[in-house]
């Protein structure tokens, strides 16, 4: 069920009410303000002296905004004025979170100890996380769906972080006058704009500067990366997923896992499709297109070989890559993909490159993927 959780997670396409401190009044966002965001298109932040404001646009309705968070250290008294919006003493010390994608984040800022609670704890690979909340280290909260309530009071966190989705209500938790934070980078319409999300947490952890020496080095191995392919006399036709159900998940042109396709040199048969999430495909129109596919990536927990492949659909076996051999699987049970990628895209595009054009990244191991025998 692991795939079947993060695919749910990549494609859910509620806006909170702020959590205003009735003791101070409301000021504008300065106009000198620092602005540090460059590629993130949902995420503004202006750090002021004795705050730094965080806007959260809405990914579902353009021209609004989902969340404002005023960030102020916890170690300083809350200034007369503040912008509009919740809240939140830094930096965090006891943070309930819904994703191991976010807690992946915290350990590499060197924040770890921020962490109080989980839910989902199924969903987690971080074999340290589910030792200490089994010991008791750490609270186990329940369901993403339906978090116990009484645990997450017990707990008592100071902020929860979760991924948002359209008209989402929350439940119970929105009445704990907790600050919710809506982490909705998995929303970002590029790979860097995705990552550069990590400055957002970073404030959220005290870890400013770490946060921004790991993201300015992201860039800039991705860009690199990127230039790499981007002379390349050939590229071959990739396809992604499978169909399952009869249907095929495939990510919209305006994805940024169909830019990554892109910048790591591959022919994306649905590159100029509309949309940044997902399309939705029966068997025939993938086929149609895309037969002749030089090379096929799949992610599942349970697919390892091409015996599998075609156990899964009998015409799986149509495909150019098929039957060339040319089939890759990403366990995504074994392996770190979901928690590490999104943070750290220039590891997966310097895998998409090897895999498509092995002349340019010599001495590679591949990281995820492992070809199908």
């Amino acid at each position: 069920m692991k795939q079947l959780y993060y695919a749910l997670s990549l494609l859910l396409l509620c806006t909170l009410g702020a959590c205003k401190d009735s003791k101070h009044t409301v000021a504008q966002s300065p106009a000198n303000s620092d602005s540090t965001i460059t590629e993130a298109r949902l995420l503004m932040m202006d750090r002021q002296p004795q705050y730094t404001c965080v806007t959260i646009k809405d990914p579902w309705n353009e021209g609004k905004v989902l969340h404002t968070y005023v960030l102020v250290p916890r170690d300083s008294v809350l200034p007369a004025e503040l912008p509009e919006g919740t809240v939140v003493r830094t930096p965090l010390q006891n943070a309930l979170v819904y994703s191991a994608v976010h807690t992946s984040i915290m350990r590499e800022l060197g924040a770890i100890d921020a962490l109080g609670g989980v839910v989902d704890l199924q969903y987690f690979t971080d074999s340290a996380v589910v030792r200490d909340v089994e010991a008791g280290r750490l609270a186990d909260c329940g369901s993403s769906m339906n978090p116990t309530i009484e645990k997450v009071i017990e707990m008592n966190p100071d902020a929860i972080l979760l991924s948002p989705y359209q008209d989402a209500k929350y439940g119970q938790i929105t009445s704990l006058n907790i600050p919710l934070i809506e982490c909705a980078d998995y929303m970002e319409f590029s790979p860097l704009g995705r990552a550069e999300w990590i400055k957002f947490y970073g404030e959220l952890l005290g870890k400013r500067d770490e946060a921004d020496s790991i993201y300015n080095q992201v860039k800039t191995e991705y860009l690199e990366l990127k230039k790499l392919a981007n002379d390349v006399s050939h590229k071959p036709k990739v396809i992604t997923e499978m169909v399952i159900s009869g249907v095929w998940d495939l990510p919209a042109g305006e994805s940024y896992m169909a830019q990554m396709l892109r910048d790591a040199g591959g022919d994306y048969p649905w590159s100029t499709t509309k949309g940044s999430g997902s399309l939705k495909l029966d068997f025939n129109q993938v086929l149609d297109k895309a037969q002749d596919a030089d090379i096929w990536l799949i992610k599942s927990f349970n697919i390892h070989t091409l015996a599998d492949v075609k156990g899964a659909y009998a015409l799986n076996d149509s495909f150019k890559a098929f039957k060339e051999g040319n089939v890759y699987a990403c366990d995504t049970y074994k392996s770190h993909f979901f928690e590490e990628f999104p943070f750290h895209p220039e590891l997966l595009l310097r895998e998409y490159t090897y895999l498509f054009h092995p002349e340019l990244v010599k001495d590679y191991q591949l990281r995820y993927y492992g070809k199908m025998q």
